[in-house]
């Protein structure tokens, strides 16, 4: 499963970053890997998108004691978070399926996908206004709906549409980032609209229903990714086996009863209630656990799926071989320190 390489310039995101560091607080006695890497004057820079969960999350669960430097970089958006791994700003990030399918499609590949979080596939829905007389998805036909280009929404969506024997070209799609589609919601300027996370969370507190969901249609694969040259260094490549393993145990200890610590950090940090922050991450985790593992020919044929949808509804300009992105290049040290961790 080792990655080809496409070539195109890439973008550079240095100036786009927010950086908060995470150096260890108390210094591990250990700083070797287990095969005997010295980590102690290894750095990562670990891509987060929208807020800083990865690191809370080992906050949380006194996990951040790592014998490496990490540095935290928060994004609005994955397909940034792609540009800048690919421009070496980042070492690693962890993104949903679909923005290392839109860097492959523009032609640029510097990186590999060499890992797989599952997650949660709640709050991913297609919503409309409380006083709309629409209750279906079979009804959004001739309708302006809205949707988050570029995401996971887009996907869904599409698949929906055609579980209800209906195409993209059924509809009219509006193409509008989570705030504004929000306001054009709220406003009566759509229909209806597919997005997801905090969106919907204020949606239906504005009063709107759901009518289609990407609960069962999502995968809940979230690959995560290293910049060129992170699996020939031994030092960084045993650092991110180590991260990875570490996240995998945090959430293991958050579900193990400590939900209310990361709900509060995850209200503080996203402006929302606690009692909804922490329902979210109470039924996200008893619906799809959050847990790190090394590739599989499953995973590459659910990305696959994804990439061809997004095809389907001229999203890609070509088509794209998601299986040139995964590679199995840290496999081994991952599935050891997982192992070990659990």
């Amino acid at each position: 499963m080792t990655a080809r390489r496409l070539l195109l310039p890439v973008l550079a995101l240095a100036t786009a970053l927010t950086i908060s560091t995470a150096c260890s607080s108390s210094p591990d006695p250990e700083s070797t890997s287990s095969d005997g890497v010295d980590l102690s004057s290894v750095s990562l820079k670990v891509g987060a998108t929208g807020w800083n969960s990865q690191e809370q999350a080992l906050q949380v669960a006194g996990l951040d004691d790592t014998p490496y430097s990490l540095e935290f970089a928060v994004f609005s958006g994955g397909d940034q978070q792609l540009q800048a791994l690919q421009s070496g700003a980042l070492d690693v990030a962890q993104s949903s399926e679909i923005p290392p399918i839109f860097a492959a499609a523009g032609g640029t590949v510097k990186f590999d996908q060499i890992a797989v979080q599952t997650g949660t596939t709640l709050l991913q829905e297609v919503v409309v206004g409380g006083d709309s007389s629409i209750r279906s998805i079979a009804e959004l036909k001739g309708k302006k709906v809205g949707y988050v280009k570029n995401t996971t929404a887009a996907y869904f969506l599409n698949e929906l549409l055609k579980q209800n024997g209906m195409s993209w070209s059924d509809i009219v799609p509006q193409p509008l980032t989570p705030n504004d589609g929000l306001a054009a919601l709220n406003g009566g300027s759509i229909d209806a609209f597919a997005s997801y996370g905090n969106t919907i969370i204020a949606a239906h507190r504005s009063g709107a229903e759901t009518i289609g969901s990407g609960e069962n249609i999502l995968s809940g694969n979230f690959p995560w990714s290293v910049s060129d040259g992170v699996l020939d260094d031994a030092g960084q490549k045993a650092a991110v086996a180590d991260l990875l393993a570490r996240l995998d145990r945090a959430y293991a200890y958050i579900r193990d009863g400590h939900q209310q610590e990361f709900a509060e950090r995850t209200a503080a940090a996203t402006n929302q209630p606690l009692d909804s922050a922490l329902a979210q991450i109470t039924d996200g985790e008893a619906q799809n656990p959050t847990s790190f593992a090394v590739p599989t020919a499953e995973v590459e044929s659910n990305q696959q799926k994804v990439a061809d949808s997004l095809r389907e509804i001229g999203a890609l300009p070509n088509e794209v071989n998601t299986s040139e992105l995964w590679s199995d290049g840290l496999s081994s040290e991952l599935t050891a320190a997982l192992a070990a961790a659990r």
